[in-house]
């Protein structure tokens, strides 16, 4: 899979922390079923890596890959787990060189020109801005479109509803990483239905 097909699917890639193990599969299923496919599970807690495997085998319309990719093992036991992505929050050559020969396609992290060259480099054009709102975001994305007009991004990192539509407004924007679509209550509530409505709602987030 070319990475850039992950944007093919809808706006907005959910970034997802699981706490507990028996969410991960009422919460994909209520994404999914919302229309939103691609699922960015993050390594953040100990419970991701399982969470991941049941997700791929439980949830096949699902697009299940791996957030915070940090280091070449991390990026294995995503591949191992039944990942078909990995976003990484930064760049390093040996992450980028060890995902293209286990053919795990890269959503590799950059905020500055540096990064991007560095990523430019080893063959990635299609890059996570992080953290968008804070490393400058909309204004650094338009001043990176200058250089890099063959870049495109997926900006994460304190997008919301509200203004997820102006990064996705942007020419060098394909699809926007955001965290609202499982508020911690609604999972601790269980309450899958408004996932799922959460979800639905990114349709109507990029403007014609």
């Amino acid at each position: 899979m070319n990475p850039l097909e992950l944007a093919s699917h809808g706006p907005v890639i959910p970034v997802i922390v699981i706490h507990r193990f028996e969410d991960a599969v009422p919460m994909a299923q209520a994404l999914v079923d919302g229309g939103v496919k691609v699922l960015e599970i993050t390594l953040r807690t100990p419970v991701a890596l399982r969470c991941m495997e049941a997700i791929a085998k439980a949830v096949p319309q699902a697009i299940v890959g791996a957030g915070t990719v940090r280091s070449v093992a991390d990026a294995r036991s995503a591949k191992d787990a039944g990942c078909q992505f990995a976003v990484s929050p930064g760049y390093l050559a040996s992450i980028g060189v060890a995902c293209r020969e286990m053919g795990l396609p890269l959503l590799p992290g950059v905020s500055t020109g540096s990064e991007v060259m560095q990523a430019n480099a080893d063959g990635y054009q299609f890059l996570k801005f992080f953290p968008a709102t804070a490393a400058g975001g909309i204004p650094m994305l338009k001043a990176l479109a200058g250089p890099f007009a063959d870049v495109v991004f997926c900006p994460t990192g304190g997008i919301t509803p509200e203004t997820a539509p102006q990064f996705l407004a942007l020419p060098n924007v394909q699809v926007c990483g955001g965290s609202w679509l499982t508020p911690q209550d609604a999972v601790d509530a269980r309450d899958w239905s408004r996932i799922t409505g959460l979800a639905r709602a990114t349709a109507t987030l990029r403007k014609a």
